[in-house]
């Protein structure tokens, strides 16, 4: 059997907010709540389930996307007033060309950052 990671849970201070920012950044739905999480689909094999039960957490979710994603994520942050740069925790509003493609870090308000590359460093 193929191992596929199915889905995880994002602790955040606000599950319908956290879920909303990162549907906004790829461009997808945020679902009906389930039970205590707020879900966004990112694909067809990965949800990522929002919990406020237990308080925000840091983290860091990183994904590979396509030129047109990478475009439509990087337009929603500089849209919004989320803070975001080309490396972890830097702040610069540019973006990065590691592996000869483009790479952005953002921001959300509970300190989690979302990575969107478009060749793998």
């Amino acid at each position: 059997m193929t191992i596929v990671l199915n889905h995880t849970i994002v602790p955040v201070g606000d599950r319908h907010r956290g879920a909303r920012l990162l549907a906004g950044l790829l461009g997808v739905e945020a679902g009906d709540p389930a039970g205590p999480f707020a879900p966004v689909q990112v694909n067809a094999d990965l949800t990522l389930d929002f919990d406020d039960r237990s308080g925000a957490r840091p983290g860091h979710y990183a994904f590979l996307v396509d030129d047109s994603t990478f475009d439509a994520a990087l337009a929603y942050a500089q849209r919004s007033d989320l803070e975001w740069g080309s490396a972890p925790r830097l702040i610069d509003r540019r973006i990065n060309h590691l592996g000869g493609g483009r790479g952005v870090y953002v921001l959300d308000p509970d300190g989690i950052a979302y990575e969107f590359f478009t060749k793998v460093p």
